[in-house]
């Protein structure tokens, strides 16, 4: 431990802990916008705003990147330090646009919060902003390099923490920008569309492209019969915008939101969760009791760990699951299941899926398999951020709606439906109902805590009528190498197999952390969201998918059996190695 003083308070924190960090602990804010708190990222020690002083000394230092010594006695604020953390972001304005009331993070923009701290309310310097066009290639993500600050932390997290290298630092100096390698479109870089750069972008350099308009000009068509789908995530988010504590499950009062906004019927993704697992988990039971199929058995609802591997490790493309993502799985049924029983046009339908992902817009079209309905079987995908702007739009005083149901048959699910939102989630959900495909017995304890957690990888083994069934967890696409590699090796060398199962999510945390959900992710919040699925699955009557009475119905009445020709048809896909670069 390092026990040092900070503006006259004794402080004690671990070796290597940077000031910034010990300051923070001692209720001491030291303004930064190169650094954020994510404990994924890194410090740059690029802005400049976070200087400190060691008394006796007139040496400034930077917070963010120094660590802590034996002894020191820091001073975070006095008159010099904050003239010079003032000049430094008027410099930054100077080759920032005045763009704020027209911006989407206007309000919640780390810099537009610093200018307003510091009180400046002039123009002191010249104002030089790049005449860079803006990259919206991607229909998802949009890059206005005009709005970036240089804080290096978009390249941070898709490097070091997905280990996509789509963005990077262009030439030197004044002329220093963000950018895709080789100065090329978004679109023709190797990005997978995660958003985990959007997500800590601090100013609106990087955000996700808004189709909001898209989903109030279905609402107000009266030809159209407009349907929303929430995902797991988002419920234990969206609260986040309304003032509501940190994980607070809002399903309910989300429900009551959706349909004074006037859609026509509201489901629920966790019911597609579910059938999803019927569909994953009879394909595991099929490779693994029956040998159909090679393993280790991949799981398939992230669509930008789908992109990642058909782009960096499409040797693995035999290994993953044919099962669609829920939110896609939903949409067709959708389509064809609820039209059918409601004697409606699916021609008319349109489904709006609000999701926790930046991802899921570009999955909406990614293959013909997307449209296996007959139609685009997802019509317009909203982030958590975007249906907060909604609800704010609409004029509707969220905290205070009543508590609604969803509705029927899309609509009710289980609690293993609930746990896809966070790391380690899907797999559970699946073990739960593959123990009891093999078994024909019912678990005496529903709950696999040794997947749980926010550890990159977490490794665990389960007895499934006297057989070892090896498992594997990883989030952050990073992570993901690891287990590859392991996997690879295991078949080089002709070794047993190191996992029968695995589950991948791009984003740190799973979807709780997903690149569309409300800004300022931390571990704190990633633990929070994920505490909250929990509680609902535990508040659950029915814990398994498979137990749905209404998944069943739906079997029963429309699909048949799990992997049956229909079920194949509507809710599995393909898949195909993609280059990495695109000319």
């Amino acid at each position: 431990m390092v026990k040092a003083v900070i503006n006259g308070l004794k402080v004690e924190v671990p070796e290597k802990t940077t000031i910034l960090d010990a300051a923070r602990k001692a209720q001491i804010k030291i303004p930064t916008l190169c650094k954020h708190p994510d404990a994924y990222l890194h410090a740059s020690a690029a802005c400049g705003v976070c200087l400190v002083r060691v008394k006796g000394s007139k040496k400034m230092l930077r917070a963010c990147c120094t660590p802590l010594e034996e002894g020191m006695d820091i001073i975070t604020h006095d008159p010099e330090i904050v003239s010079i953390r003032r000049t430094v972001v008027e410099l930054i304005l100077s080759n920032h646009p005045n763009e704020c009331l027209t911006c989407g993070r206007n309000n919640n923009c780390e810099l537009q919060s610093l200018v307003a701290d510091f009180g400046i309310r002039e123009e002191f310097y010249e104002k030089i902003v790049k005449d860079i066009p803006k990259d919206d290639s991607t229909g998802n993500i949009v890059l206005e390099p005009r709005k970036c600050i240089n804080c290096g932390r978009c390249v941070d997290v898709c490097q070091n923490v997905q280990d996509v290298w789509a963005l990077t630092f262009l030439h030197r100096g004044f002329n220093t920008r963000m950018a895709p390698a080789g100065d090329i479109n978004l679109s023709e870089s190797p990005c997978v569309r995660c958003g985990q750069c959007a997500a800590h972008c601090p100013t609106g350099a990087i955000f996700e492209k808004d189709d909001s308009l898209l989903a109030w000009k279905a609402l107000r068509d009266p030809e159209q019969y407009c349907v929303v789908q929430i995902a797991p995530a988002v419920r234990v988010a969206l609260g986040e915008a309304f003032g509501f504590p940190l994980g607070a499950n809002v399903t309910k009062k989300m429900y009551a939101a959706l349909r004074r906004m006037g859609f026509k019927a509201i489901f629920d993704t966790n019911f597609a969760a579910d059938v999803t697992i019927m569909e994953e988990a009879t394909e595991f039971v099929e490779r693994f009791a029956h040998k159909k199929g090679p393993l280790p058995l991949i799981t398939t609802c992230c669509p930008s760990w789908v992109d990642f591997m058909e782009k960096f490790h499409s040797d693995m493309i035999p290994h993953f699951s044919s099962a669609k993502s829920p939110h896609e799985m939903m949409g067709a049924l959708v389509k064809t299941y609820y039209a059918e029983k409601n004697k409606i046009d699916p021609a008319k339908l349109k489904v709006i899926s609000v999701m926790p992902c930046t991802a899921k817009k570009f999955e909406i079209s990614r293959s013909h398999d997307m449209s296996a309905s007959g139609y685009q079987d997802v019509d317009v995908v909203l982030t958590t951020r975007e249906l907060a702007r909604m609800i704010k739009q609409a004029g509707i005083d969220f905290a205070n709606l009543p508590d609604e149901e969803c509705d029927h048959i899309l609509g009710d699910y289980s609690g293993a439906g609930t746990i896809f939102g966070a790391t380690g989630g899907v797999m559970e959900a699946a073990l739960r109902t593959a123990y009891s495909f093999v078994t024909g017995k019912r678990l005496p304890k529903v709950e696999f805590e040794n997947v749980r957690g926010l550890k990159g990888v977490k490794e665990t083994s389960i007895k499934i009528e006297g057989t070892e069934v090896k498992i594997a967890v990883a989030h952050g696409l990073a992570n993901v190498e690891y287990v590859l590699s392991e996997i690879r090796k295991a078949q080089k060398e002709g070794k047993p197999l190191p996992y029968h199962f695995v589950e991948v999510m791009a984003c740190p945390g799973g979807c709780v952390g997903g690149g569309g959900q409300p800004y300022g992710v931390t571990d704190e919040l990633r633990i929070a969201r994920s505490k909250g699925l929990y509680s609902d699955d535990e508040a659950q009557t029915v814990r398994c998918s498979h137990e749905n009475p209404f998944v069943q119905q739906l079997y029963k009445e429309f699909l048949g059996k799990p992997l049956s020709e229909k079920a194949h048809h509507l809710l599995h896909t393909h898949y195909q190695p993609l280059p990495i670069y695109r000319r």
